[in-house]
């Protein structure tokens, strides 16, 4: 006797109920449905999203602390720690200075701003005052300085990830000096807390589609989708590069890990979905550093090189800038010449560095340029504000997948990342436990607590 198949609303009841990638997906149409009908309710809901990031960003500096300490110290080895972030900071390097420089070449040889003929005394300069707060992007050396923590409690308070990636490490450094035998409970005990913050991840991922309900229905009712036509050229050019990005990026990945980046994205859908959603690639941040390491990057690796790209290997940043910076200069009738171009390299080369976390950063960083160049009014970057919020899911997808690349590739060249078990999970021969029940995250190195030991 045949068993009757379930009707087709039960079954997409089912997914959705089942499916977070399903949920994400539908409240991200419905938020651009609400903010393009009803403006008002769009604004209304936007700390729907605000709300989730917070809740995210809470957890963030004590999982990166014991995923850092626990990679250390199961490691048993500082030397290679130091190496991992060496090639890492390589790694960065590269990449940005890539990005900077297609985005360059397109920006001249599309010409997104040219025919625009904008009169920069018409622009109101102090939109970006606003926008920004008055602030400015930190010197190299205050970058570098603000990395090292004035106190152990700030460092948490502020969520500076840089200042607990250097804790964690002294922590780590330290385990090891000390060895299991004389503080045996330690390493235990941060692997239990690190559970619990999986765990709240757990938890707090439930929220997901209310969070990008609320943001994507924010950004439509706000900014509306006029701003297309207006802008449409930047957009495609900027949106064209980072997919172009994306792939030479997958060439990459694929000669030095053997691995196939469309087969990391499918794996990681959910998370690539809820950051375009939320427009704010930290909200994955616990998530991608569990599916890294459950696609066989070590501890250690995935610890270190996820968290400093952030404020590192900001790729999708890069592009913009640089296609931006020629967008201007272009918009006020400016031709800039090869040397001033390659200012605009370097500058940016320097100050994307210290952008992450800084509100309207990337204004900062144009007007820094701007003003560096001598010849383009600082008063033009303005006309970015139409169309800065539009360029967030570009950013965000090409700043996660260059960290997660970069995450694979410093694995493997460091020699911690096992390729084989990588294949199989994304092949899917590997299932996620994560992935089918949010509350109980895989932690496979902390499942037996163990003792501080050498390789």
């Amino acid at each position: 006797m045949s068993v009757p198949s379930p009707s087709l609303p039960r079954r997409v009841a089912r997914v959705l109920r089942t499916s977070l990638f399903a949920q994400v997906a539908l409240a991200l149409l419905l938020g651009v449905l609400v903010g393009r009908l009803w403006p008002d309710v769009g604004t209304a809901v936007q700390p729907l999203g605000d709300g989730f990031v917070r809740l995210i960003k809470a957890v963030i500096a004590p999982l990166v602390f014991c995923v850092v300490v626990t990679g250390i110290a199961k490691a048993g080895n500082l030397r290679a720690f130091g190496r991992i972030g060496l090639k890492a900071l390589v790694w960065f390097e590269v990449a940005t200075t890539f990005a900077l420089l297609i985005g360059l070449v397109a920006g001249n040889l599309v010409q997104p701003g040219a025919g625009m003929n904008v009169d920069p005394s018409q622009l109101d300069a102090g939109a970006v005052d606003s926008r920004t707060g008055g602030g400015s992007l930190p010197s190299t050396a205050e970058f570098l300085l603000h990395a090292l923590p004035e106190s152990a409690v700030g460092a948490f308070a502020e969520n500076s990830l840089l200042q607990v990636l250097v804790l964690a490490c002294l922590v780590g450094a330290a385990l090891l000096h000390l060895g299991h035998t004389r503080v045996p409970a330690i390493l235990p005990a941060v692997e239990q807390v690190q559970d619990i913050v999986f765990a709240i991840v757990g938890f707090v991922m439930r929220l997901a589609p209310l969070a990008v309900f609320g943001a994507t229905a924010h950004l439509v009712g706000q900014y509306g989708l006029g701003v297309m036509s207006t802008y449409g050229k930047l957009i495609g050019v900027c949106y064209a590069v980072a997919l172009l990005f994306l792939l030479l990026l997958a060439v990459v990945l694929k000669a030095v890990t053997g691995l196939s980046l469309w087969k990391f994205v499918r794996y990681t859908r959910e998370e690539m979905l809820l950051a375009l959603g939320t427009a704010s690639s930290e909200t994955v941040m616990p998530r991608m550093m569990q599916r890294l390491r459950h696609a066989g990057a070590r501890d250690d690796a995935v610890g270190l090189v996820l968290p400093t790209g952030y404020s590192f290997n900001l790729d999708g940043a890069s592009i913009y800038l640089s296609v931006a910076t020629l967008f201007i200069a272009q918009a006020v009738g400016i031709d800039l010449t090869l040397g001033q171009q390659v200012t605009v390299v370097l500058m940016l080369m320097l100050t994307s560095k210290g952008m992450a976390g800084v509100p309207g950063s990337a204004f900062l960083a144009l007007s820094a340029t701007a003003s560096a160049l001598g010849v383009i009014p600082a008063g033009a970057v303005a006309l970015l504000l139409g169309v800065d919020r539009i360029m967030d899911s570009m950013r965000v997808a090409t700043n996660l997948l260059g960290n997660c690349v970069a995450a694979f590739g410093v694995a493997r060249w460091e020699g911690a990342l096992d390729t084989e078990r990588a294949r199989k999970v994304l092949n899917g021969e590997v299932v996620e436990e994560v992935a089918a029940e949010p509350v109980s995250p895989v932690v496979p190195s902390a499942v037996v607590p163990s003792p501080v030991k050498a390789d």
